[in-house]
């Protein structure tokens, strides 16, 4: 009996210091995550607050620089009416700016909790930001040199009485701006083989779909050229041929007589 009470206070005692050892090691392991905890939120709330001012100067700045008037003076309200999006420029780029300056200070907030994976992983999409930045300008820029090169062929087609006006702007427009898109894509490095096939197909679809627009709507145009034309050798032909008038000759009869009485 004295051996099995021995043997169950030797297994309680052995139970209660694993237990011991297990809330000391969690107690440990708290009071050490609790300094990395702390300065992830201190970190995280620098970033914020400093994120926040360089949005809104960034903003103010470039609505007293007249960004905005610029933007729409360029085209961006015809951009907004095809798209029906509202875009303030100077709030885009300042929430531009806001994300990008909070993945950086999210990059060291995170290597404070020793996450260091997750880090390597913002630290290639910071890197990769740029890529993107210029990609969406190319895009930008391309949409807005598609409007303007289509109203400029519109007008122009439209005075030369040149069929399918629209048409022909349309196709213009759409290939400046697959042009541009194809642009963006090589930029974001997405698949440059893919990429060369898919910018001979577009070369390709918007010559036929040029060559089918012109000479259809253009027929009319031609015909009336060629009418012109026709018009415009027989009247020099007609001209031509047409039989001399001879003198008269009566003319110089009737002043003989005039003359000698007056002398």
């Amino acid at each position: 009996m004295q051996y099995r009470k021995e043997h169950r206070m030797g297994t309680i005692t052995s139970w209660g210091a694993a237990i011991v050892t297990s809330i000391t090691s969690a107690l440990g392991l708290l009071f050490s995550f609790v300094p990395k905890l702390l300065g992830f939120l201190a970190i995280l709330i620098i970033g914020l607050i400093v994120s926040a001012l360089l949005e809104k100067g960034v903003t103010l700045l470039l609505r007293k620089a007249g960004f905005d008037n610029f933007a729409h003076r360029i085209g961006l309200t015809r951009l907004e009416q095809r798209t029906n999006i509202n875009l303030n420029p100077s709030v885009v780029l300042g929430k531009i700016v806001y994300w990008f300056v909070l993945l950086i200070f999210l990059i060291p907030a995170i290597n404070s909790l020793g996450l260091t994976t997750i880090s390597n992983i913002l630290t290639q999409i910071i890197a990769y930001i740029p890529n993107v930045f210029v990609a969406v300008l190319i895009l930008f820029l391309g949409t807005l040199a598609g409007t303007f090169v289509a109203d400029i062929i519109k007008g122009a087609t439209g005075a030369a009485r040149m069929g399918s006006p629209n048409v022909l702007a349309n196709i213009a427009r759409f290939a400046i701006i697959a042009f541009a898109a194809i642009i963006a894509l090589e930029q974001l490095q997405i698949a440059p083989s893919i990429l060369n096939i898919l910018f001979t197909a577009v070369v390709g679809a918007l010559a036929l779909a040029f060559g089918l627009a012109f000479g259809l709507g253009g027929r009319e145009t031609a015909q009336r050229w060629l009418a012109r034309g026709e018009n415009q050798l027989s009247n020099t032909s007609q001209m031509g041929t047409a039989p001399a008038t001879p003198p008269n000759m009566n003319q110089g009869r009737t002043e003989q007589p005039r003359n000698r009485e007056y002398a």
